[in-house]
C-alpha cells in the first residue's frame, strides 16, 4: 500500500489501514522513544500514545513532508514532553525519598548472576556514562543526534521534525559529537 492511499483509508477511519500503518511504524516509533526514555516500559507507552495522537490527527495531516517524519516528529515531540515531565516527578520523589529514608534505593533490578558480575558492571558503568552524557546535551542537540545516529534520518528529514534549517542541524548534530566525546573521555579517563 502506497502512502498516498494509507493517508486516504486512515483518513477514512479504516481499521486495516491502521493495523497497516501501526505495523510498518511501530519499530521505529519504539526506537526514537527509547533513545530518548532509555526504558523499555516507558518507550512502549510513548509509542501507544503516539499511535493514537496519529489517529485522532490524521485528518489533519497536510502532506507537507512524507507520513513517516510527521510520525516522528510527534513521537519526539511526546519523548521531550515526558522528559520534561520526569524530571518534575524526579525533584518531587527525591525530597520524598528523602524523607522516608530510601534515598539509597537505586530502583534498579538485580543482576542476572548467569553473567560475569565484571562484565555486568562494566557494560551498566558504559551504559550509564553514555546515557548520562547523552542526557545531559541540550535538547536540540540531543533530538538532532537521536535522529540522526539512532533513527538514521537524513538532515533534510530533521529539519523538518525539529523545525530548523540544514545549516542548524548540522551545527547541532557536530555540537553534539563534541559534547559527547568531552563528556565520554572524562568517563574513560577514571
Amino acid at each position: 500500500m502506497d502512502e498516498k492511499q494509507l493517508v486516504i483509508d486512515l483518513q477514512a477511519g479504516d481499521e486495516k489501514a491502521f493495523r497497516h500503518l501501526v505495523g510498518k511504524y511501530q519499530k521505529q516509533v519504539f526506537r526514537t522513544a527509547m533513545g530518548f526514555v532509555h526504558d523499555g516500559s516507558e518507550a512502549d507507552d510513548i509509542t501507544q500514545e503516539v499511535f493514537v495522537d496519529v489517529f485522532r490527527s490524521v485528518h489533519g495531516f497536510r502532506r507537507e513532508a512524507s507520513l513517516s517524519t510527521w510520525i516522528y516528529r510527534m513521537t519526539v515531540n511526546r519523548s521531550l514532553n515526558w522528559l520534561r515531565s520526569r524530571k518534575r516527578k524526579g525533584f518531587f520523589q527525591r525530597i520524598e525519598a528523602f524523607f522516608q529514608d530510601d534515598a539509597d534505593w537505586t530502583g534498579e533490578p538485580e543482576a542476572d548472576c548467569s553473567i560475569h558480575p565484571e562484565t555486568v558492571m562494566g557494560n551498566r558503568e558504559t551504559a550509564e556514562a553514555l546515557k548520562q552524557a547523552l542526557d545531559s546535551l541540550p535538547e536540540n542537540q540531543r533530538t538532532a543526534f537521536v535522529l540522526y545516529h539512532y533513527e538514521g534520518l537524513t538532515y533534510k528529514e530533521i529539519a523538518f521534525v525539529m523545525k530548523v534549517s540544514l545549516a542548524s542541524v548540522e551545527s547541532l548534530i557536530h555540537r553534539a559529537r563534541k559534547n559527547l566525546q568531552k563528556k565520554l573521555m572524562n568517563f574513560y579517563k577514571k
